[in-house]
């Protein structure tokens, strides 16, 4: 994963395989989120609620449109830190990880470590 003359170098090979499991790790669980309150169709996730398509009483209606209302947002904001944390993993692969991509200096451990997505130090978050 290091490659010589980048920032992945002011990360030890144990502290990137750290993060490398937390990510893939909250990848994980985003999946089975997004799984949990939408469906996928074309590789896109969008919310849904469990009695959607049925037909309903104006109760279980008023019910299924709650759900949708909270489902929806919650799945793009799910789908959103999915594409980040899909990014840091091909950033890894790259070499290019933990470098900010304002100042290109590299991003301290703790900073990855609260979020191991991020793309540039605290000074230009």
């Amino acid at each position: 994963m290091k490659k010589k003359g980048t920032a992945v170098e002011a990360l030890t090979e144990e502290q990137l395989e750290e993060l490398q499991g937390a990510l893939a790790a909250e990848s994980d669980a985003l999946d089975e989120e997004m799984a949990a309150h939408g469906k996928e169709s074309g590789g896109m996730w969008t919310g849904s609620s469990e009695s959607e398509g049925e037909e309903a009483d104006p109760t279980d209606a008023a019910d299924n449109i709650e759900e949708l209302a909270t489902n929806v947002p919650l799945v793009g904001e799910m789908q959103t830190r999915k594409k980040e944390i899909d990014a840091a993993l091909k950033r890894m692969e790259k070499g290019t990880y933990g470098v900010c991509e304002v100042c290109n200096e590299p991003i301290p451990f703790d900073r990855l470590e609260a979020n191991a997505a991020a793309r540039t130090c605290v000074q230009h978050a």
